[in-house]
């Protein structure tokens, strides 16, 4: 079956080829991309919306998320809002309460939060383990996380569990409990932060995910200036995310690690994706990332929601893309491109279609997934001009209207 989208307003498809198109249209056969072009030359499909007038834009991708959890941690986010700086370790409260519900329950729980996300435009997403920190419960995150995300994350490397001895936990996420997630999961990533792992004991994380097999992400330079960023270089890492506290030492080096990189046609050898999570970073108070610095370097910037229950609980991409655009001074189109095209060069999945059959996302390009976002407006320009009104009208997902 076909479907012809036409009379579309505004068509952004994060695309060199095809750029901004006005009073466009598009055919989707199947779970792909089949035609783009003017609205006035759509060749004929098996059924035809009329999007009168509406913009579309790729579906949002969101390359960093914690899904796998259950609990609730109001209490700490009330603390934080009166004053007390947050730090590591209300993690171990979400690891309590995981660890405590059924395997039915927390596929749910999960399910419900997908739902959410895709119901405000995101149709690719990533989500990591890290909330259940012993041999079987990162093993059940893991597992669920293989069927409800796009992408599943390796994060034992979360949080040290009270109680256990830092280098003997570190020696147990990079023995037995790698094995025990590697048939459910693509990446690795670890939390190398005060409070959580340090730059050695990330190292030796990283080292053994990467002799394993996976891809590698960090959580790095989020409460202060660290060894993240720098790790995450060392490492060839896909992203490193967060990174609010940034040297001009790191921000040279992440442009550095782009410098064979064709910023338009999108070819040559990619570095790694500054990943700013701008919901967590008002959550937490802390200093937004410098995203725009970041753009004006020459580094790849991603937008991500980060929802999780302690420091961002949201799946709204929109919102992360609103934030970024009135509070980190990124233009429209770069927001846009950032929480599109930038999440799917976060994950090595902007272009081309990969040895398992998975096309390309973030982008709306012949051949790639159909994955689409139409507004309740005539323009992208509205997810920042109209701050917290739901713009969403309908999505698709891989051909298959979700909204």
């Amino acid at each position: 079956m076909s479907e012809l989208i036409t009379n579309i307003g505004e068509l952004m498809t994060q695309d060199h080829d095809q750029g901004t198109r006005r009073n466009a249209a598009v055919v989707l056969e199947g779970e792909r991309i089949a035609w783009i072009g003017d609205a006035v030359h759509a060749p004929a499909a098996d059924t035809v919306t009329d999007a009168q007038g509406r913009a579309v834009l790729p579906g949002w991708v969101d390359s960093h998320s914690h899904l796998i959890f259950a609990g609730d941690r109001t209490a700490e986010f009330e603390a934080r809002m009166a004053g007390e700086s947050y730090s590591a370790g209300g993690i171990a409260v979400s690891v309590d309460a995981t660890r405590a519900t059924g395997d039915y329950d927390l596929t749910r729980l999960a399910l419900g939060r997908v739902a959410e996300a895709v119901a405000q435009g995101t149709t690719y997403l990533e989500t990591k383990t890290g909330y259940g920190l012993d041999v079987e419960h990162e093993a059940r995150s893991a597992r669920i996380a293989a069927s409800i995300a796009d992408e599943a994350t390796y994060l034992g490397a979360h949080l040290v569990p009270a109680g256990a001895d830092a280098d003997e936990y570190t020696e147990l996420v990079c023995g037995e409990m790698l094995q025990a997630v590697r048939p459910y999961v693509q990446w690795a990533d670890v939390f190398c932060e005060t409070g959580a792992f340090t730059a050695e004991q990330s190292r030796r994380v990283l080292t053994a995910c990467r002799d394993a097999g996976l891809g590698l992400r960090v959580h790095g330079n989020q409460l202060g200036p660290g060894a993240g960023v720098a790790l995450a270089l060392e490492f060839g890492a896909a992203s490193v995310d967060h990174v609010n506290y940034l040297t001009d030492d790191d921000v040279d080096l992440l442009a550095q690690s782009w410098s064979g990189w064709e910023a338009g046609p999108g070819t040559g050898e990619r570095g790694t994706v500054a990943t700013v999570l701008p919901a967590c970073d008002l959550s937490t108070r802390q200093p937004l990332a410098p995203a725009r610095r970041l753009l004006d370097a020459g580094v790849q910037v991603a937008i991500a929601s980060n929802c999780n229950p302690g420091t961002s609980y949201t799946s709204s991409v929109a919102y992360c893309v609103t934030t970024a655009v009135l509070q980190m001074r990124l233009s429209v189109h770069e927001a846009v491109r950032a929480a599109t095209w930038g999440g799917a060069l976060a994950l090595h999945r902007e272009t081309g279609v990969d040895e398992d059959g998975r096309r390309a996302v973030g982008s709306i390009a012949v051949g790639h997934r159909a994955d689409l976002h139409m507004l309740k407006a005539p323009s992208a320009t509205h997810l920042a001009y109209r701050p917290g009104i739901p713009l969403t009208h309908t999505v698709w997902r891989a051909g298959v209207r979700a909204v």
